[in-house]
């Protein structure tokens, strides 16, 4: 006898993968083992090895203040003990990282934000670099300003700081193109190297302190080598690019191809707008080597950056790259192959699916030409390169869960296969006249493909029955048909790959035959364009989703609507079936995950975690997983918790049964003050009413020790209970006794009781005083009344 399916009733969401980099500043440890990255108005602390994020620096739980203070910029001390921010209010801050606390913060005095810092070896002094065309000097241990450092002009662009012997010094430019070089201990300007035409982004000097290399972007694209000792120039390397990333290289290493140590120069790195990594030995004007498998596309337009960061780890000889998508790379400098590719910012996430044996991986589409590609045992990131526009679609099949689709605004859909965990592009489809905006894969065998673009068309393409992830094929198209008079958003394949159903924003969803898509029907009912449309696993049902808020139940045999779902406040993006169609998960434009009963046509259970539209929603077979995506750049993964609810609820249940019979043997055995305490652990304000009584009545001693021992939670009960009794001038003298054996722990701040008990509990109590002074009074008065009215005897 088969077992009744178990309807779900809780999703738990498991893991939030939010965006951790928005561009700016980027710090790595010299353990290599953490990536400080900006993120809007914090800093995130990322772990490397598992891409999570274990801790953050900032005011505010990240992205969800808006109007928090801004970090512009931020640096890492040398000994990694240390990160200092300078924020838009004008305050730098120094974070302790044993704490991630704020050691000491005080105002940068600067006219207009910091837009620079860097620290000294020893980091005992802090240069802050501001658009008032100013640097200065800070002493950390007492927070006072050393020097002002004038000569540059503009807003600041580069501080780095050089100990040579005995003397420290201090190098800068600005708008002006011009390298400045301080003394810092005596706060003089001692040199200044003119030879850019344009901003300088970046001074590096040499191991032996003898030479300066600096770069600047856009005009010159120029690499100039210099002489510090007598500050003449040695030579300018073209480099035919705009440059954002220098950095200096060891005296010897290895490089790809190359069996010998290079050695005997003054070796560099470089990255910028053409996305890849360049290493040069600029004592002898030499361009070393080019990345050949860079993943960051070359900048679009002359004045864009590819790359936006670049820094080089010696203790892993390990570089780590910025791209202007927000995505960072972790290169090996001896072998340039891929270590790790993180995604800092995913945008909107459009489109979700979950593909690979065992359900391995997860395809995300986020407003790029790039997927990316999730492990979910780990979330290790791969990007997938093929389309050249956003790709706004995707979609799998349960006949070969390593096959899936993604369709894109370059008019193309493309077919990849997952192998050894390296997705290939094995095909495309070329012949769309409009961005594809929906694509679906056969589902009980791989024989076709189907795609629907703004085009309006609704098109058919044989797959090949064997696929080599050598080659890529293109497709032949079988079938074609205008399918709608607006974009097609949705196609959906009915588990026989008998009928196909499409969905659009012309208000109507269409029912299809598959081998030569003959139109079979029209479902009309929706009052604004639908967004999907799915078939029910075992029934002959259909589900929609709309932009009018509703879902509607279909049944393909007559074309009618069955059921209407109403509950969500706006779009209704998604929508899936659970349970064996018995019940469906639908997101929407409200940010809410709906689950629904399709037996009652009632919504169970609500879920919210998003911040705004969730686009995406895929469920993974066998149902325990759901992975949801939005406009708000979060991946949010649910687990079906419905199983341990349940145990929780009957363990709870089983609890409260005991404490009740428990409750009444004290009762019965008249053990008041333990009857207490199960009162209130029960909620019980009766009886907890009922058992003070009585023990004021007796007057048991005990009953202070009784309160005092109470735990935070029970004495918070206990304070609740007597101001709902403090509203009764019957009930307000236990409230009252309750009250002065509690206004010790609340007056000292180990109580911390609502605002509105505290209000409630001094409101009713100056009114019983008042209450009381009045008998009192009343009380005298009829005293003095009784004394007056007694016969006085008259003496004889």
């Amino acid at each position: 006898q088969t077992m009744p399916l178990q309807l779900k009733e809780v999703f738990k969401p498991v893991q939030v993968h939010k965006a951790f980099y928005t561009g700016g500043n980027l710090e790595w440890s010299l353990d290599s083992l953490h990536v400080y990255c900006h993120c809007d108005a914090t800093v995130q602390i990322l772990n490397v090895n598992d891409g999570k994020v274990t801790s953050f620096l900032g005011d505010n739980e990240p992205q969800e203040d808006a109007a928090a203070d801004r970090i512009q910029t931020f640096t890492l001390d040398y000994k990694n003990n240390l990160v200092i921010s300078a924020h838009k209010s004008g305050l730098l801050k120094v974070w302790n990282l044993q704490t991630n606390k704020v050691a000491k913060h005080w105002k940068s005095v600067h006219k207009g934000p910091v837009m620079k810092l860097a620290l000294s070896i020893d980091s005992t002094i802090l240069a802050t670099g501001g658009s008032d065309s100013s640097i200065r000097l800070w002493d950390l241990q007492n927070n006072t300003c050393l020097y002002k450092l004038t000569g540059i002009k503009g807003v600041v662009t580069a501080l780095t700081f050089f100990k040579s012997k005995e003397t420290t010094f201090l190098f800068g430019a600005a708008d002006d193109t011009v390298i400045n070089v301080w003394n810092v201990d005596s706060g003089k300007l001692i040199m200044k190297l003119s030879g850019h035409y344009s901003t300088v982004t970046g001074i590096v000097i040499s191991h032996d302190g003898n030479h300066i290399v600096r770069l600047a972007k856009l005009l010159d694209k120029v690499l100039i080598l210099w002489n510090f000792l007598t500050g003449k120039q040695i030579h300018v390397i073209p480099l035919y690019e705009s440059i954002e990333g220098l950095v200096l290289l060891p005296n010897k290493f290895n490089l790809p191809e190359n069996d010998k140590k290079i050695t005997g120069g003054i070796f560099v790195a470089t990255g910028g707008e053409k996305g890849v990594i360049r290493i040069w030995d600029v004592s002898k004007v030499t361009e070393l080597y080019v990345q050949q498998n860079s993943i960051i596309d070359c900048a679009k337009g002359d004045s864009g950056l590819a790359i936006t960061n670049l820094i080089f780890n010696e203790a892993t000889s390990n570089f780590l790259v910025s791209s202007s998508e927000h995505n960072i790379f972790i290169h090996n400098l001896e072998t340039f192959s891929c270590l790790k590719q993180l995604v800092g910012f995913s945008d909107e996430v459009l489109d979700v699916i979950i593909v690979g044996p065992q359900n391995s991986h997860v395809i995300v589409a986020n407003n790029s030409p790039r997927m990316n590609m999730y492990k979910l045992s780990n979330m290790n990131c791969r990007l997938l390169k093929g389309h050249s526009d956003l790709v706004v679609a995707l979609a799998s099949t349960p006949s070969n869960p390593c096959l899936f689709a993604s369709s894109s605004k370059d008019n193309s859909f493309r077919i990849w296969l997952l192998e050894n965990e390296i997705a290939y592009c094995v095909a495309s489809g070329m012949l769309h006249n409009n961005s594809v905006g929906a694509v679906a894969i056969s589902q009980l065998k791989t024989n076709f493909v189907l795609s629907g673009s703004q085009d309006t068309v609704l098109k058919k393409w044989k797959l090949p029955s064997s696929i080599d992830h050598n080659q890529t094929i293109t497709l032949q198209m079988k079938a074609a048909q205008i399918a709608h008079e607006k974009d097609i958003n949705c196609i959906s394949v009915s588990p026989n790959d008998k009928l196909v159903a499409t969905a659009s924003m012309d208000k109507t969803a269409k029912v299809w035959e598959s081998k030569n898509l003959t139109l079979l029907g029209t479902l009309r009912g929706h009052k604004r364009g639908v967004w999907t449309v799915s078939f029910s696993p075992s029934d002959q049902v259909l589900l929609t989703t709309s932009a009018d808020t509703t879902l509607k139940i279909w049944s393909i045999s007559d074309l009618s609507c069955l059921k209407t779902f109403e509950g969500h406040d706006s779009s209704v993006l998604k929508g899936e079936f659970l349970s064996n169609g018995l019940q469906i998960i639908s997101s929407g434009g409200d940010g809410l995950l709906k689950l629904w009963n399709v037996k009652t046509s009632e919504c169970t259970a609500s879920f919210d975690k998003h911040n705004g539209k969730i686009w995406a929603l895929a469920v993974m077979k066998g149902e325990e997983t759901i992975i949801t995506g939005g406009d708000d750049s979060q991946l949010v993964i649910w687990q079906d918790v419905t199983e341990e609810v349940r145990l929780a609820k009957a363990k709870e249940f089983q609890e409260k049964a005991c404490k009740e019979q428990q409750l009444a043997n004290c009762l019965q055995a008249d053990d008041l003050l333990n009857a207490l305490r199960l009162a209130l652990s029960l909620d019980r304000p009766a009886t907890v009413l009922k058992v003070f009584q009585d023990v004021i009545n007796r007057g048991e001693i005990g009953l202070e020790e009784t309160v005092k021992q109470l735990d935070e939670k029970e004495k918070y009960l206990l304070l609740s209970c007597a101001s709902h009794w403090n509203a009764n001038s019957k009930f307000c003298y236990p409230a009252q006794i309750v009250i002065s054996l509690l206004i010790d722990e609340i007056a000292l701040g180990e109580l911390n009781p609502s605002k509105e008990i505290l209000e409630s509990v001094s409101a009713y109590t100056e009114r019983h005083f008042k209450r009381l002074t009045q008998l009192l009074q009343d009380l005298r008065f009829l005293e003095y009344t009784k004394v007056v009215m007694k016969p006085h005897c008259i003496p004889v």
